[in-house]
């Protein structure tokens, strides 16, 4: 409790100095002591009370009773404060040099002066270690204070060094990747474009003619994703949404497959992350579908309520046998959306039907 509390634990500090400076007066002072010195005495305890804001004040405070009393641990305490609070300063040299001369010097002073200069060799001794006591103690508890700082500060300094090495490699990473995309892949589809260009200016079959439009309208789409996506690599800047459910209409048409599309209850504005995810949902679906179940017919539902979006692509049975000329899925399309659901809070399945179709769900929160 006190650990979480700061305030509560110096409040407790402060009164167990002034009660362990009490005992310490009244386990000692004499039955017959002069009023005066139990009066500097008391003094100097609640004198402790202002050692926080006013240390050097209560070092003074608690000289007399410590002097002309028996408040010696009283004078003490507030002398180890001042040493911490004020390391090396000329309030500590002048509280220490009090707190030596009250432990020197005998009251009343014709005792001082009574005794022999042995006994004031060894006055000046025990003067020593009761005024250096404190003070070694107060800037031990001070250097203590600053060395743990000072491993604070060493220990964030590590992590913000570890933070940029680790974005340093990332940005390594991201550019290597950034140039293999543009090396290899844009040279690719930029290939693709161009044949299909080629094919649609040339004399052949009207449905050649319209296969090569849509190979080259998607090489271009494409390409203009891959660019967008070159750029974000490099820069290491957040994703710019390139595509959302306003271009559904577009991905439908160049589907390759039977589309049958319903919406309900959808917004008029969708955040851009929510839009695209549900757009790349469908675009994945509508893949799966013309390259593992051709010939089959693609549903696809999408509504809102609740705060949620709720996208369901499902086809039937595949009536027709999967061209074998197609690339074998990599198997990242799906783990790649469960992943884009995940990061928006969302939820996602995928399963087979009963029968003999597939279906994906996926929902995202509009919030």
């Amino acid at each position: 409790m006190f650990a979480r509390r700061p305030a509560l634990t110096g409040i407790a500090t402060d009164l167990a100095f002034v009660v362990i400076a009490v005992l310490d007066v009244w386990l000692v002072v004499p039955e017959q002591a002069p009023p005066y010195s139990v009066y500097l005495s008391a003094a100097s305890c609640v004198a402790l009370l202002l050692r926080r804001r006013f240390p050097f004040t209560a070092v003074v405070l608690a000289v007399p009773g410590f002097f002309a009393g028996w408040a010696q641990l009283a004078a003490m305490f507030a002398l180890g404060y001042l040493a911490r609070r004020k390391p090396f300063h000329w309030h500590m040299w002048v509280g220490a040099g009090l707190v030596w001369l009250c432990r020197f010097i005998l009251w009343p002073l014709a005792d001082f002066f009574d005794l022999t200069w042995r006994m004031h060799i060894l006055d000046a001794i025990y003067g020593v270690i009761v005024a250096g006591m404190p003070v070694a103690i107060g800037l031990l508890i001070q250097a203590r204070a600053e060395l743990a700082a000072r491993l604070a500060e060493l220990a964030e300094s590590r992590d913000r060094e570890r933070q940029l090495h680790t974005q340093a490699v990332r940005a390594e990473e991201r550019a290597r990747l950034a140039r293999e995309m543009h090396d290899v892949v844009s040279h690719d589809i930029t290939l693709i474009a161009m044949q299909a260009g080629v094919l649609c200016a040339a004399d052949t079959d009207p449905e050649a003619k319209k296969t090569a439009d849509t190979i080259r309208t998607l090489s271009r789409r494409t390409l203009e994703e891959l660019r967008g996506l070159v750029g974000v690599l490099r820069s290491g800047s957040d994703m710019t949404v390139q595509a959302d459910l306003d271009n559904l209409d577009e991905l439908i048409r160049h589907a390759g497959v039977p589309v049958r599309v319903s919406v309900e209850n959808l917004p008029s504005s969708l955040p851009r992350q929510v839009s695209a995810a549900a757009y790349r949902t469908v675009q994945e679906a509508l893949t799966n579908v013309r390259k593992h179940a051709p010939g089959a017919t693609a549903f696809v539902h999408i509504s809102a309520s609740n705060d949620t979006l709720s996208v369901e692509v499902r086809n039937d049975r595949p009536n027709a046998r999967r061209n074998p000329a197609l690339p074998p899925g990599g198997g990242y399309g799906l783990a790649g959306l469960a992943e884009r659901a995940k990061l928006l809070g969302g939820t996602f399945d995928a399963e087979c039907t009963d029968d003999g179709g597939f279906r994906i769900r996926a929902r995202y929160p509009l919030t």
